[in-house]
C-alpha cells in the first residue's frame, strides 16, 4: 500500500467528468459535474461528509442538479493511510450499489477506527454482507491493492491534488480544504453560468 506520494503537477488539464473506475452519484447528464477528492482516512473529510455532505447531497444529488464523482485518495501516513486503503477495497468488493455507503460507514466510524482499523472495518464489512473471510479476501488482494494504487497516482499527478478534501466544480479546482455549503453554493453557481 501506498505510505506516501510524491506528489508532482502535471499540469495536465482536469477531467471534468467521471472515469471508467470512479464510483459517482446523480444525472450523468448534469449541466454540473462536482469531483471530490478525499480519503476515508481524513478527519477534515470526515468532517465535511458528516456537517456538509447530507444537505449537499439532497440539494443537489438527489434533485439531479449535480453529477457527483468520488476519487479516492490516499494521504497523510500511518493509521489514515491503512485505514483509507482497506476501506476504499471494502467499499469496491461490497459492490457499485453499496459502495456509498460503506464510505459512509468508514467516516462516520471516525476516530475510534484508527484505534481498531481491523475490527471496525470488518463490522462495516459484515453489515454490508460480507463475512470474515471476504473480509479478509478483499483487503489482501494484490490485484485490488495495485488497481486503487494506480488511481491514486492518477488522481494525484493528473489532476494536480495535493490535499483532501479538494473540489473541483466543471473542472475548476477549490482550494483544498473543508468548504461550507454556502462556499460551495457559490462555486456551483459560477460554474453554471
Amino acid at each position: 500500500m501506498l505510505a506516501s506520494l510524491a506528489l508532482s503537477a502535471c499540469n495536465k488539464t482536469p477531467a471534468p467528468g467521471a472515469m471508467a473506475d470512479d464510483m459517482s452519484l446523480g444525472d450523468k447528464d448534469a449541466k454540473i459535474t462536482v469531483v471530490e477528492y478525499a480519503s476515508v482516512g481524513c478527519p477534515v473529510c470526515a468532517a465535511w461528509q458528516k456537517e456538509v455532505y447530507p444537505a449537499f447531497k439532497a440539494k443537489y444529488i438527489d434533485t439531479g442538479k449535480v453529477h457527483y464523482v468520488f476519487r479516492e485518495m490516499l494521504v497523510g501516513g500511518g493509521s489514515e493511510v491503512t485505514v483509507a486503503s482497506a476501506g476504499f477495497l471494502l467499499a469496491r468488493c461490497a459492490g457499485k450499489d453499496k459502495y456509498f455507503p460503506v464510505i459512509d460507514a468508514v467516516f462516520a466510524s471516525q476516530p475510534g477506527v484508527f484505534d481498531t482499523p481491523r475490527e471496525t472495518l470488518l463490522e462495516i464489512a459484515k453489515s454490508s454482507g460480507m463475512s470474515e473471510d471476504q473480509f479478509t479476501q478483499c483487503v489482501t488482494d494484490e490485484a485490488q491493492i495495485k488497481a486503487l494504487n494506480e488511481r491514486v497516482e492518477r488522481n494525484a499527478s493528473q489532476n494536480d491534488v495535493t490535499a483532501t478534501p479538494t473540489f473541483e466544480i466543471n473542472g475548476r479546482k477549490m482550494e483544498p480544504g473543508y468548504h461550507s455549503l454556502a462556499e460551495i453554493d457559490a462555486a456551483i453557481e459560477t460554474a453554471g453560468k
